[in-house]
């Protein structure tokens, strides 16, 4: 019996330390300069890059994108893999539907940024990103509008829970880091061993602005389930959107008018200080 209960401790304990080891591997996908499309021709868009620091000293890099006479200004926080570069088709369509200047800035490990990414130090990127935003850049925090694709959801509900902003747009994102591991795992309890969480459910109730959730109805990567579970789980005021057709890398391609329009009627209602944007 001993010899069992020694066993099955020490099966649990490689487990352990298996799970805490290669789980970064499994979260975060950075490409780092010069891969991606930073000479891609062309953009469409011009942009100035920014350098700033998170609050552990490490440098971060950004582009601002201007869109002339805007009032609005979202902060986006992109998905894990790749780099901002890898985000330009996106980027030149949100200027063509979306009245509002651009800041993208990526994580550390990511692009030009340095160090490696972690859950508390994107956490700690974004929040230096917002602080740059609103000091450097003099973009006023009634007039942002954070938006969170993908794993940058739970970046931009993290962040939500402190910065002042008009509003909150989150774009195919899930619950929680435990439950996206259930969906991909199994029966396997992946989740026990966890350090990164991610976990957006537990946070979503401090966020104090309008949320609108869009999510492709046919996402075969973030289940929409899971983006309905953290919408359920927020407070008013906020919407969900489904767009129907749409996976989780050609919602923006698929979504046209509904993806769009909702995204900038949300704004302008955020803008004017509406309420009325609840399902």
């Amino acid at each position: 019996m001993t010899r069992i209960i020694i066993f099955v401790a020490a099966f649990f304990g490689l487990i352990f330390a298996f799970v805490r080891l290669v789980q970064p591997r499994f979260v975060f996908f950075p490409a780092r300069y010069i891969d991606g499309f930073w000479d891609s021709d062309p953009k469409s868009f011009e942009f100035t890059d920014h350098y700033f620091f998170a609050e552990d000293s490490t440098k971060l890099h950004g582009w601002f994108i201007a869109k002339s006479e805007a009032p609005a200004t979202i902060l986006f926080m992109h998905g894990n893999a790749g780099n901002l570069s890898f985000r330009a088709d996106l980027l030149k369509r949100y200027l063509q539907h979306l009245d509002a200047n651009i800041f993208i800035f990526d994580y550390r490990g990511y692009g030009r940024s340095e160090g490696t990414p972690t859950e508390k130090g994107i956490y700690q990127d974004a929040r230096a990103a917002y602080a740059y935003l609103t000091g450097e850049l003099q973009q006023k925090p009634e007039q942002i509008i954070l938006l969170g694709r993908s794993l940058g959801g739970a970046v931009a509900v993290d962040l939500a829970q402190s910065a002042e902003a008009a509003g909150l747009i989150l774009d195919s994102t899930f619950s929680s880091g435990t439950d996206m591991a259930r969906r991909v795992f199994g029966i396997i309890p992946v989740w026990w061993f966890m350090s990164i969480r991610l976990n957006s459910a537990a946070k979503i109730q401090n966020v104090r602005m309008p949320m609108l959730f869009v999510h492709g109805e046919r996402d075969d990567v973030v289940p929409i389930e899971l983006g309905r579970k953290l919408f359920e789980l927020a407070p008013q005021p906020k919407q969900f959107v489904g767009i129907p057709g749409a996976g989780h890398n050609d919602i923006w391609t698929v979504g046209g008018e509904r993806y769009y329009g909702a995204m900038q009627a949300f704004i302008d209602a955020c803008l004017d200080g509406s309420e009325e944007i609840s399902e």
